[in-house]
């Protein structure tokens, strides 16, 4: 990472904050355009823009008019690309050929629950959790079970018992998303071995949705499931990509990686139904993120932990009975809002207030009284958010 106070943080960190409302708003983005007179904080995105790698590969490909389908050596570069990401910054050996291209982590998990569980089967999962997560199943025809994480400490942690106890009454998958949203938490390699046992004992599998990876704070690591041994590698497979870590979700490339041989086998039949659906842009874009766009990522994560650090102080200046634990990574905060007496939905106050956050129902019955909020933006942004949502709870 780069260390603060130098050029890379410093050159960002001035571009982060020259950001205005109206600027992110001009954008047209969902996040700013869906509610046009609030600050835009339910979606997951930064708004920061991108690495200049990205978008000079992303120049060159349009003025070589690259708009058709994507070409395998398109998809060898960019499996090259993520297989040299992984092992550098994960310690993670991948075959670059086991990782495929889809167009994102929903489709990865639309392909997982309809070509490698059993028809019927439930899905486990932990929450709270990213919202499609809990209504997606539904239109393949599943049933999903919630096991609430539990406390431990000042962390909350999988509840192995729980979900134990859902694969006996015929759960086929567990959702593991890691670093997780909406709690920003990092897992170690202790607790994926765990979630393995449990997982083996069942014979259930395991989608690791692993988007956030690249997003992780000094002092914690990110461990792909996959990686920690032989039977999480043959339960599992995993989602991932760049739209989050370096912001171009739009662009529709995310990987798929294939840890275990028979789902490798069985993929390549699967190939042309999800493949197609990934861009060629897309594939460029990530390509050149996951190659030359750690630098920029650095400075954006030593922005990033500015912030996650400085939503602390404002909260415990202006609204101290709100509970926020930085996350360990992600750019997402999970705000309880339990003591402030707004009931289950707090994030319908703040909107009256002018701030869009996700409401945390929205992320699982554990989410009640709860509200997700993106901190991935300008400084001055955040001040202005905390200073409203404040003004909120004060108008009674």
């Amino acid at each position: 990472m780069a260390a603060p106070g130098t050029a890379t943080h410093d050159g960002f960190a001035a571009d982060a904050d020259r950001r205005t409302v109206a600027d992110l708003r001009a954008g047209g983005g969902i996040k700013w355009t869906t509610f046009p007179d609030q600050i835009g904080a339910f979606v997951a995105e930064a708004d920061f823009g991108t690495a200049p790698e990205v978008r000079a590969a992303l120049r060159e490909a349009v003025d070589a008019e690259r708009f058709g389908y994507l070409p395998p050596p398109t998809v060898d570069a960019l499996s090259e690309a993520f297989a040299g990401w992984a092992a550098r910054r994960y310690g993670w050996a991948v075959a670059p050929e086991r990782v495929r291209p889809v167009a994102d982590v929903m489709a990865a998990f639309r392909a997982t629950v309809r070509h490698y569980t059993a028809p019927g089967s439930t899905i486990v999962l932990p929450t709270p959790a990213y919202m499609p997560f809990l209504t997606v199943p539904a239109t393949l025809g599943r049933r999903v079970v919630q096991v609430p994480l539990v406390r431990d400490g000042d962390r909350l942690v999988h509840d192995l018992d729980g979900i134990d106890r859902a694969l006996a009454d015929g759960g086929g998958l567990v959702m593991l998303v890691n670093p997780h949203n909406p709690t920003g938490r990092v897992l170690d390699r202790d607790e994926l071995l765990g979630i393995a046992q449990v997982a083996d004992a069942h014979g259930a599998r395991v989608f690791a949705d692993e988007i956030h990876a690249p997003l992780v704070y000094a002092g914690r690591r990110h461990v792909p499931y996959a990686s920690v041994g032989p039977v999480a590698a043959g339960h599992a497979i995993t989602a991932v990509s760049a739209s989050k870590a370096w912001n171009v979700p739009g662009l529709k490339c995310a990987q798929l990686v294939l840890s275990d041989d028979a789902d490798a086998e069985r993929w390549a039949g699967l190939a042309e139904e999800y493949e197609e659906g990934a861009s060629i842009l897309g594939a460029v874009a990530s390509t050149a993120a996951y190659t030359h766009g750690g630098p920029w990522l650095d400075a954006a994560l030593d922005y990033l932990d500015g912030n996650r650090r400085l939503l602390g102080e404002l909260l415990a200046e202006q609204l101290p009975a709100v509970r926020y634990t930085p996350p360990e990574g992600t750019y997402l905060a999970w705000l309880d809002c339990r003591a402030l007496g707004l009931g289950d939905r707090p994030a319908e106050r703040f909107a009256a207030a002018g701030v869009a956050l996700t409401d945390g129902p929205a992320c699982g019955a554990a989410g009640a009284g709860f509200a997700r909020y993106t901190l991935a933006t300008p400084r001055p942004v955040l001040r202005d958010t905390v200073t409203r949502l404040a003004a909120a709870v004060a108008s009674g």
